[in-house]
């Protein structure tokens, strides 16, 4: 198993709490590309769930709902609590906010999810 480089995991994580989740999309790919197994599922649901919220953002709700359900395929067999991060947090507060944008009655998006750490 490949350790990811933390630079690039920790600055990921800063950018999606900043709302910018293009940016850590960038930086959790350059993990994603070196990493194999259950690993590289992992880094590959946080980057398809922040690419879930940024398609909601720009209105294609269409892209947004498809790539929560394929983030949500790679995150649930996640432990909770997984690298320093509440992951059974992410899960929820994703499912609520890609609910409410995708939902018929959406008339403004909700606050998009944070990552919580735990453990340091």
């Amino acid at each position: 198993m490949t350790r990811a480089h933390p630079d690039f995991y920790e600055q990921g994580i800063d950018l999606f709490n900043e709302g910018r989740f293009f940016e850590c999309h960038e930086a959790w790919e350059e993990i994603w590309k070196r990493s194999d197994g259950a690993e590289k599922l992992f880094y590959q649901g946080l980057i398809q769930a922040a690419v879930a919220i940024l398609h909601a953002q720009r209105g294609n709700l269409e892209g947004a709902r498809s790539l929560y359900e394929k983030a949500s395929t790679k995150l649930a067999p996640i432990p909770h609590e997984h690298m320093g991060l509440a992951v059974g947090e992410l899960r929820e507060e994703l499912c609520r906010f890609i609910d409410i944008a995708t939902g018929a009655n959406a008339t403004a998006l909700p606050n998009p999810p944070r990552l919580r750490r735990i453990g340091k």
